[in-house]
């Protein structure tokens, strides 16, 4: 592999990986029921709009859950890495791994979907600490995606005299199912870890 190719798997990689994370969250903010009027909302679902639209007819929501979002970053995590297969020198072996490569797109995608409430619960903590109560946008999408994965955990926990560690349980719940159920589904499928930044 030449280093022109390398850089072309990086810059692929990032710029993929980013319009994927957004689509994601896109799925994700429906999810936990975020404020739809919020800036961010409204961005990530401008910059997603073009290509869940016409994939909206196609496949309608279940449950009030945004099916066409899940299954366009599917999709997208597929391209992502059938691109890059070809950049590695793969080329005519790519159509000889297309089931393989569904799994290892769905396996992808869990992994980033555990990642953004990982990363969301370590903002939120940093947020409690810094700017308590703060009403900023980000701040408040931020608490709205960490809710629904700190509850169970909240009911579990008691309240220690204000000290909320609901985090740290939420943490370890979060990193088992991402190295024993993800890790070990990854390596079961043999992906390769270069195709997916998330793994």
């Amino acid at each position: 592999m030449t280093g022109l190719n390398t850089a072309a798997i990086y810059i692929l990689q990032t710029l993929g990986s980013l319009y994927l994370l957004i689509v994601l969250l896109r799925f994700i903010l429906q999810l936990v029921r975020a404020d739809f009027y919020n800036p961010l909302s409204q961005f990530v679902v401008r910059a997603t709009q073009p290509l869940v639209r016409p994939l909206r007819r196609l496949i309608p929501g279940l449950a009030g859950l945004d099916l066409a979002s899940l299954i366009l970053a599917i999709v997208v995590q597929l391209l992502l890495m059938a691109l890059t297969l070809l950049l590695m020198g793969y080329g005519a072996d790519i159509l000889g791994l297309a089931g393989q490569l569904l799994i290892w797109s769905i396996i992808g995608v869990t992994s980033l979907f555990i990642k953004v409430f990982f990363f969301a619960l370590i903002v939120s903590v940093i947020l409690s600490w810094v700017a308590p109560g703060s009403y900023n946008p980000g701040a408040q999408l931020v608490n709205q995606l960490c809710e629904p994965v700190l509850a169970p955990f909240r009911k579990l926990i008691p309240n220690l005299g204000g000290l909320d560690i609901s985090p740290i349980f939420a943490f370890i719940a979060l990193n088992l199912i991402d190295m024993l159920v993800i890790g070990n589904l990854a390596a079961m499928t043999g992906m390769p870890r270069q195709l997916s930044p998330f793994m």
